[in-house]
């Protein structure tokens, strides 16, 4: 079945979705985005992207181009026609097409792109059960990684270092020596005495809707967590450490540079929170 694309209120064969060669997202990247897990057909937390993507258009003063009612129904009707059972929908909005100039446009629509995809859920499950392996790199973006924007160059260029160096993700450090995230994960570790601690949400971090309904399970675990930097020695003493993210849900971490993560495995804490997820999630 051909994937099928949301342009601007259109649906199109995937081959046929395209934008104007003068979209503000693809000449300065001028546009936000959000990826929304799609789990048994059906949208995870979607009214939690759709408050971040808010956000994130505020920031920017890029006008909201139709009602979040109608930008739901676009989401649900892009996943019905592609048929995703399991899988994402991904969402981008710029502030519209205009002649190339760097000062807003004036009365000039927002463009609105929506795809979704499939992913092989036994091969994520997979992957779950062994860990991966985080390499850490400069955290050279800028001051604002809270607001989702589609300018993800810095985390193009960290993810390939990873790859490069046989990881699968990479962990950022600022230039404090304190471990941001990852290139597209927000990163936590456990300590030798049983504390999960992950980065406060500033200007450093995106505030992962994933983190946030984590800090709900480990509540209800009655895990005891702590909001703070932590540094990449830190991490390497760690008794576990994991990834969260939309795609990734909760990712163990087994191999951070050239140290064993704990024992090399996924640590109890990180498999209790990926098995309890979806019951704190909320299901559209």
């Amino acid at each position: 079945m051909s994937r099928i694309a949301y342009v601007n209120g259109r649906y199109l064969p995937f081959h046929d979705a395209k934008v104007h060669v003068e979209d503000r997202g693809y000449q300065f990247a001028d546009a936000v985005y959000e990826f929304c897990e799609v789990r048994a057909g059906r949208l995870v937390d979607e009214r939690r992207h759709l408050d971040r993507l808010e956000r994130s258009l505020n920031a920017l003063r890029i006008p909201s181009p139709m009602s979040r009612a109608a930008l739901s129904v676009v989401l649900r009707e892009v996943v019905a026609r592609n048929r995703i059972g399991h899988g994402n929908v991904y969402l981008q909005i710029s502030r519209g097409v205009a002649r190339r100039d760097l000062p807003f446009p004036k009365e000039v629509a927002p463009s609105v792109i929506v795809t979704a995809r499939s992913l092989n859920r036994t091969r994520i499950e997979a992957t779950a059960a062994l860990g991966i392996t985080v390499a850490s790199v400069p955290d050279n973006r800028w001051g604002r990684v809270d607001i989702k924007t589609v300018g993800l160059l810095p985390n193009v260029l960290a993810r390939q270092t990873a790859l490069d160096k046989g990881a699968r993700d990479a962990w950022f450090i600022d230039q404090d020596g304190f471990v941001t995230e990852a290139a597209s994960a927000n990163a936590w570790i456990v300590t030798a005495d049983g504390k999960l601690i992950t980065r406060h949400a500033d200007h450093a971090i995106l505030g992962g809707i994933t983190r946030a309904v984590v800090f709900e399970a480990v509540k209800e675990l009655n895990l005891h967590i702590e909001e703070r930097p932590f540094t990449l020695a830190e991490a390497y003493r760690a008794r576990e450490a994991f990834v969260t993210s939309a795609t990734q849900i909760v990712m163990p971490v087994v191999r951070l540079d050239d140290r064993q993560i704990g024992d090399g495995k996924p640590g109890p804490v990180a498999t209790a929170l990926r098995g309890e997820f979806h019951r704190f999630a909320e299901l559209g």
